[in-house]
């Protein structure tokens, strides 16, 4: 009979052979910026999550620096919406005020984590799709440059990193080529790989105002019933200079981001989407789980499958249950 109760039977053993540990430094946290002053507003489908103004944003700071956790993704949430997405790229956006603070906060306070910037049109465009419309369809190649103005204003405003989230193809490469052109050869880029159109989505539309108005985004996201074609997306990236990939949502694609891991050679982001947290809350409210025993669990299984750095509404609650931090 093989035993392998033996190295279960105490939390010393257990703790001897783990096979898996959550990074903290790989953890980051996804943050709404809103227009206005003095914003602290609760987003209502998602628990415990909210949209800051710019000069409320040291809050938020202020926990990201005492917990430890890697970095914060920024997700603009303008007032000013219109057929090009301006408020993307315009010096004065939204993310690159916050950016821009963020800076001088981390200058100040002698800090380090890393801001990210999110790079996308749907929050921005009025009819709330990932590039420019063009006879009712998203012209891809016609985008490309929206988005690497957007990559090169936040990156300006002060972004350690861009992220691309769109789906158009192309657009890192046409990321890469413009921040290279213009000095900023040394800013890596983490594509939105494996980005599926998904139903977990939902809360994150509350969150940012960037439903679509007609239509949805099963012409560029990518169909969930797709594996292989996700390695493809992610080959495609990293052929086209992306320093990091990513799949997205994470809990119903733990076999895509374990595929993916094992294929690339460069560190593997997975994003554990808004309607994974708020099915968490929603289900811990009612009293039906144990909400610090699951989300550790998730973060592990994350880590476990593949994952380098996961992006999660969880991350500061990760370590504060873990380490007890405030």
């Amino acid at each position: 009979m093989q035993r392998l109760r033996r190295l279960r039977k105490s939390s010393a053993f257990r703790e001897l052979v783990a096979e898996t540990a959550v990074k903290k430094r790989g953890l980051i946290l996804p943050v709404f910026v809103c227009e206005g002053k003095d914003i602290r507003e609760p987003v209502p489908s998602m628990p415990g999550v909210f949209r800051y103004s710019v000069d409320r944003l040291e809050e938020i700071a202020e926990g990201v620096r005492r917990s430890g956790i890697g970095g914060v993704m920024l997700f603009g949430v303008p007032d000013h919406k219109d057929e090009t997405g301006s408020g993307a790229y315009a010096d004065d956006g939204v993310v690159q005020r916050a950016l821009r603070f963020l800076r001088g906060y981390l200058k100040r306070t002698g800090s380090e984590f890393l801001l990210i910037a999110d790079i996308c049109l749907c929050e921005y465009t009025s009819h709330g799709h990932c590039g420019i419309l063009c006879g009712g369809e998203v012209d891809n190649d016609k985008s490309l440059p929206y988005h690497a103005a957007a990559a090169l204003s936040c990156v300006k405003a002060g972004a350690d990193m861009v992220a691309p989230s769109s789906m158009m193809d192309g657009a890192v490469a046409a990321i890469r080529a413009l921040l290279d052109e213009n000095g900023y050869e040394n800013t890596p880029i983490m594509g939105y790989s494996a980005k599926f159109a998904s139903a977990f989505y939902g809360p994150f539309r509350d969150a940012a105002d960037s439903a679509p108005q007609s239509g949805n985004r099963k012409g560029y996201q990518m169909d969930y019933r797709n594996g292989r074609e996700a390695l493809r997306e992610a080959e495609t990236d990293m052929e086209e200079g992306a320093d990091i990939v990513m799949v997205k949502p994470g809990l119903a694609y733990l076999d895509v981001l374990s595929r993916v891991a094992e294929i690339s050679d460069r560190p593997v982001a997975v994003y554990n989407v808004s309607g994974e947290y708020s099915m968490v809350k929603a289900a811990a409210q009612a009293g039906w789980i144990d909400e610090r025993a699951i989300v550790i669990e998730e973060m592990t299984a994350f880590f476990r499958a593949g994952a380098d750095i996961v992006i999660t509404y969880h991350a500061l609650d990760y370590v504060k249950w873990t380490e007890g931090k405030q």
